[in-house]
């Protein structure tokens, strides 16, 4: 009974301030307004995240303590996995949306609404996948938070798909921004990967929610991730940063494609608490070959930034080994390999986490591996931490194809531009091979495949549209064992071109279109016959939930102007193709005042 109370409040709240701004006619800054308080639960959240993967991270080295280190590293994966298994399914009751490509889903199919859990249930889970040693990242865990706070956001206020849609990608820039303190990258992430255009309306809530997380996490949060050391690039180690390109693009097809293959699920035909205990014992054994792999990795990321390539030495079976250079050489390059094998098992077997960080990783030791190995032949010296800096940006590039995040994230991280011819040829060249290898990025691949969905198909400024303003429900509806006779004079009172034939379950049964009937109107022989002789079925029938985006795609594949519309399988009314476009052309004149005004400001 509280909580029923406390809904009521906040629905109270929600309405006298919906109502407060169309009076005051704050409709147009209403979203940046919305964009502030998403930047600050945003940038709060991630915060929060990361300091209860701390939490478990600190337990988890109190457990191994106690242990040999190899024993804890090959039971504690397992162990976080089978806790995140649980917890999803006894408490979450699998309600947790997993993922980016979850994020776009909801963004094309579901209205831009995402489940309220999610901000809650990704941080519990994440941290118990992370904080006990799977090798996963937080950054996809850290944009579904920001996500589900934006389309909630929206939600509460009522707004509309297009803004709900803008509060997401809101959410997520002040994710990634809060994390890596890149308020434009967490821009740039967020307008290459979940919006995918830019226009004044959209990019101002995006840079005020990045800059909001920003702040929030610097007056919370000390720490970051890491730090990188970099210095200014010099013309002769230019071929090499070509070779790091071309390295880059072929790994970045390999990270695509592996993580497609593991993350989809390992021993399948397994119970999900068998595979929880299977996928995290097998990672546990390559972590004790492999201990850099242990959780995100950027403690030893920083550890090679620092010059101190010899602690990769530390806890492993080989350490002595490793002191060949040519042994240290195909170390490194096996990590490069096996950190996204690490990853698919971790997200595969049931843990929560995303393939950013782990691609991040890659890239780096790619970058280590170039450097390492030129230097070694004494041809010339070349500057480590640049080549792994670049590798990063390198290897973001392909796999998301999002060479503008990439190169900003890195130029942001290393605190200035010095890198940045480097990091654009680097980013350049991965983009281009990894495009040639798949046209779209790891995320949209996977929904091109299962769920039919195309980027291209959904960033339109008609889906800024609700679907359920344009269908006119004053219809008039028949069944087909009406007389012909009676639907004549039903037909002398109505201005309808066409009508619905329904069943006594309100359920379709065809249509009667007044262009093929019209011919027949004084034909007195069939004046006694029922509709079903002249009803025919529709062309096609539109869903309630279906976007706007696709409606108008429907209508010009069709060439029609008017087409059916059900919810739950019954028949709601009609839509039309001269209404749809002309609440579009409505969208695109509010978007150029907007737009107008912004430039204003």
């Amino acid at each position: 009974m509280r909580n029923i109370g406390y809904i009521k409040l906040f629905r109270s709240v929600a309405d006298k301030v919906n109502q407060w701004r169309l009076r005051r006619n704050f409709q147009r800054n209403f979203l940046i307004y919305c964009s502030v308080v998403v930047g600050l639960i945003g940038g709060l959240a991630a915060v929060t995240l990361k300091y209860v993967v701390g939490l478990m991270e600190e337990l988890s080295k109190n457990i191994a303590s106690h242990l040999y280190y190899h024993i804890a590293y090959a039971f504690l994966p397992a162990l976080g996995i089978f806790l995140t298994v649980a917890y999803q399914h006894l408490i979450n009751r699998d309600h947790i949306e997993k993922g980016i490509g979850k994020i776009l889903i909801n963004i094309k199919k579901n209205r831009s609404n995402i489940k309220i859990n999610n901000l809650y249930s990704q941080i519990i889970t994440s941290s118990l996948t992370v904080g006990f040693g799977g090798s996963s990242g937080l950054e996809a865990p850290i944009v579904s938070i920001g996500a589900a706070v934006g389309s909630n956001t929206g939600k509460f206020f009522n707004l509309s798909p297009y803004e709900k849609t803008v509060l997401i990608a809101a959410g997520a820039s002040a994710g990634i921004a809060a994390v890596f303190n890149s308020p434009i990258a967490g821009v740039l992430f967020s307008l290459e990967i979940l919006i995918g255009e830019i226009t004044i309306p959209t990019f101002i809530p995006l840079l005020i929610a990045s800059a909001t997380g920003v702040v929030v996490s610097k007056l919370l949060y000390s720490g970051q991730l890491f730090h990188l050391v970099t210095v200014g690039w010099v013309l002769n180690a230019l071929p090499f940063y070509v070779i790091l390109g071309l390295f880059s693009g072929w790994i970045s097809v390999y990270i695509s494609k592996m993580a497609g293959i593991l993350e989809k699920g390992i021993f399948k035909k397994y119970n999900r608490y068998v595979r929880a205990l299977a996928g995290g014992l097998l990672l546990g054994i390559i972590i004790m070959i492999f201990p850099a792999l242990f959780g995100e990795g950027y403690t030893h990321l920083q550890d090679i930034l620092n010059g101190n390539i010899d602690a990769l030495k530390n806890e492993t079976l080989f350490s002595s080994w490793l002191v060949q250079p040519l042994v240290m050489l195909l170390f490194i390059a096996c990590l490069v390999l096996m950190k996204i094998v690490a990853a698919g098992i971790t997200i595969g077997s049931g843990g929560n986490g995303g393939t950013f960080a782990p691609t991040m990783f890659t890239g780096a030791f790619l970058g280590l591996f170039v450097a390492f190995a030129v230097n070694q032949t004494g041809w010339v010296h070349l500057s480590v931490s640049n080549f792994i800096a670049v590798g990063m940006a390198g290897a973001l590039s392909g796999v998301m194809h999002a060479p503008l995040t990439a190169i900003f994230l890195i130029a942001e991280i290393t605190g200035g531009y010095v890198l940045f011819i480097p990091l654009m040829i680097v980013s350049a060249i991965s983009y281009i091979i990894s495009r040639l290898s798949n046209p779209y990025n790891m995320y949209w691949k996977e929904l091109i495949h299962e769920q039919n969905i195309r980027p291209e198909q959904h960033y339109s400024m008609l889906d800024a549209i609700d679907l359920d303003s344009i269908i006119n429900k004053t219809y008039t509806a028949v069944s087909k064992e009406t007389i012909i006779a009676d639907f004549y004079k039903l037909l002398s009172k109505s201005n309808a071109n066409i009508f619905a034939v329904l069943n006594k379950e309100g359920l379709l049964e065809g249509v009667i279109l007044m262009d093929q009937v019209r011919k027949q109107l004084f034909d007195q022989q069939i004046a006694n016959e029922t509709v079903s002789e002249i009803m025919v079925p529709p062309p096609t029938i539109i869903d309630y939930d279906q976007p706007v985006s696709s409606v108008m795609e429907t209508f010009d594949a069709l060439d029609v102007w008017q087409l059916p519309v059900v919810k739950d399988g019954k028949f709601i009314g009609f839509i039309s193709k001269s209404t749809l476009l002309t609440q579009y052309r409505e969208v695109i004149i509010q978007q150029h005042k907007e737009t107008d005004l912004f430039a204003k400001i």
